[in-house]
């Protein structure tokens, strides 16, 4: 099922696997070779003792908190929408100012009904950028139904997600851009 003339990607993770430190590290790489990634990657999803979920944005760095406290007597966490909304408009932004490939950190249960950062797909693939997102394996065939089949498959490996980019962005070559003008020169 792999498809290298395809813009969309899922790197698929199994339970023990980390895509965050994949697409982390891959964003950072790609950023020291002057592209521009933009996006959102997971730092880590802890409801233990200290409810944790956060996430960082890649073209930023800022990180942020994606978990609803729900108290002292919860014995978990909770997404909070309104927070992932509000990263998912600062990545809408982002996307706007230009980039060369859009990261989404998870297809989850909000994005398998059509919510959460669904949209920023969807904005992406429309403006001609391509999208990794990290697709839990036991969400795969909800993926499928949702990309339509239209996706690459990827490994959970830099060895996967590397190739994929090579491919995609010789491909795209004439469009993507090592340099990007500042405000002011695309004013002027």
């Amino acid at each position: 099922m792999f498809d290298s003339q395809c813009d969309l990607a899922a790197l698929v993770y199994d339970r023990d696997q980390d895509p965050d430190q994949v697409l982390c590290d891959f964003a950072t790489d790609l950023k020291a070779r002057g592209y521009r990634a933009v996006g959102l990657v997971q730092l880590g999803y802890h409801c233990t003792d200290t409810p944790q979920l956060s996430a960082m944005l890649v073209h930023s760095g800022e990180e942020l908190q994606l978990f609803q406290n729900l108290g002292t007597c919860s014995t978990g966490c909770r997404l909070d929408v309104g927070q992932l909304l509000d990263a998912g408009a600062q990545v809408a932004c982002a996307i706007d100012q230009g980039a060369d490939l859009v990261i989404v950190n998870r297809f989850g249960r909000q994005e398998r009904e059509g919510k959460g950062l669904s949209y920023l797909v969807e904005r992406a693939l429309s403006a001609d950028i391509p999208v990794v997102i990290a697709v839990p394996s036991h969400r795969f065939a909800d993926w499928i139904r949702f990309a339509d089949g239209m996706s690459v498959k990827l490994r959970c490996n830099r060895q996967a997600l590397d190739a994929w980019w090579d491919a995609v962005s010789a491909r795209n070559a004439g469009t993507i851009r090592l340099e990007h003008p500042t405000v002011c020169e695309a004013f002027k």
